[in-house]
């Protein structure tokens, strides 16, 4: 930690301290918020950002795992946004930037043209309340009766707003049957209606990393534009060999992630319990050969669902360093949190090389549909 010493005159002082005490901040926060976005904003204005073969947007962009894989595709970050103060700290430290708060508070129209939108929007239910009862005056309905009030509704107003030529949307694989399949019905129908053409498949990230990770992925491509004649198809070339868990662990552990006596007896005496019950719940040991369960958020409590055996000892969970190449992370990416922010923040991402591929395609297809329509022009 560094510390920097300011001299203020008593002008510009008093507006300082008058600002403060309406928004109840630190003299230290107010003045590393001022810093951050005097620094990403000069950085934008003198062109130091690496310039790309195209340009995206990253919502709900976490510690940036999208952005890593739209850069690897050729992509430019024009905008990023991303609420939780933690995931900001991660993503100020691997991006030289921080991603403006609440994407719900920022005008559309604020934010920059890009080519591709890119979101990992989280999945919520949509009322369907209001949509009934428009359909049975006859009335027409569209995404902002659907949507409101949900994350989705602002990837949606940034579309329409916006109109990129291309976006990829990131879910969860039990977004097809959250609320008995409506919730994903209404994504779809308010993306067709935007006028996307629009793509879906579940794909697992154990293609790239020793992780059983399905997700599922939308991609869509603006039809006022390039029509409906496309050619775009998941077609992912998985990486061979195929990759395994040994080859994420370090080689020098601190005995801190290894397992307390007393949590490595609670797990074993859950798992008999639900054995005994007839269903599968308890700790995982992952096989050294293969590949690992899905880690999730909540690693942090005990990383029972991911564990390593050890010789001699009780099993231990993974370092935040080995949850970061489980994701497909590289040993570049710089871990500024504690490890309990960074269990989360890993949990909560994406598998890095999963979206690369896919990104990929949307490029090459992206180049497809403007070649075809310079050739259709002449």
């Amino acid at each position: 930690m560094k510390q920097i010493h300011f001299r203020f005159d008593d002008s510009l002082y008093c507006l300082v301290d008058t600002y403060l005490k309406e928004t109840h901040q630190s003299m230290q926060d107010c003045m590393r918020e001022a810093l951050i976005s005097y620094v990403s904003s000069a950085r934008k204005k003198t062109g130091q950002n690496r310039k790309g073969t195209f340009t995206f947007i990253d919502l709900f962009a976490g510690i940036g795992g999208m952005r890593i894989a739209f850069e690897r595709a050729g992509g430019t970050c024009v905008y990023s946004s991303e609420w939780n103060k933690y995931s900001q700290q991660t993503y100020l430290a691997n991006f030289a930037e921080q991603p403006e708060g609440d994407i719900t508070k920022v005008n559309a129209e604020d934010i920059p043209d890009h080519d591709i939108l890119v979101a990992g929007f989280p999945c919520q239910p949509f009322s369907i309340a209001g949509v009934s009862k428009k359909n049975s005056l006859g009335r027409a309905t569209g995404f902002e009766d659907k949507t409101q009030g949900t994350l989705f509704f602002d990837v949606c107003r940034i579309l329409q707003a916006k109109r990129p030529e291309a976006f990829m949307l990131e879910n969860v694989k039990n977004l097809c049957s959250h609320d008995r399949g409506r919730t994903f019905k209404v994504i779809c129908e308010s993306l067709e209606e935007l006028n996307y053409e629009v793509f879906y498949k579940v794909l697992d990230g154990q293609n790239f990393v020793p992780q059983h990770r399905e997700r599922i992925l939308i991609v869509g491509f603006d039809r006022q534009r390039y029509g409906r004649e496309y050619e775009f198809d998941f077609k992912i070339t998985p990486v061979s060999p195929k990759p395994c868990m040994k080859d994420i662990l370090e080689s020098n552990v601190d005995s801190k992630y290894t397992l307390s006596d007393k949590l490595w007896v609670y797990l074993q005496n859950y798992a008999a319990k639900h054995k005994a019950a007839g269903n599968g719940f308890g700790y995982g040991i992952a096989p050294l050969d293969g590949v690992s369960r899905t880690i999730s958020a909540r690693y942090y409590k005990d990383g029972s669902e991911i564990l390593i055996a050890q010789e001699g000892k009780n099993p231990r969970r993974l370092t935040p360093r080995e949850c970061a190449r489980l994701q497909g992370f590289p040993d570049s990416f710089k871990i500024p949190v504690s490890d309990t922010q960074a269990y989360r923040q890993f949990g909560n991402s994406v598998v890095v090389p999963l979206m690369a591929e896919v990104a990929e395609l949307i490029v090459k297809e992206l180049a497809r549909l403007e070649k075809a329509a310079e050739e259709k022009a002449v």
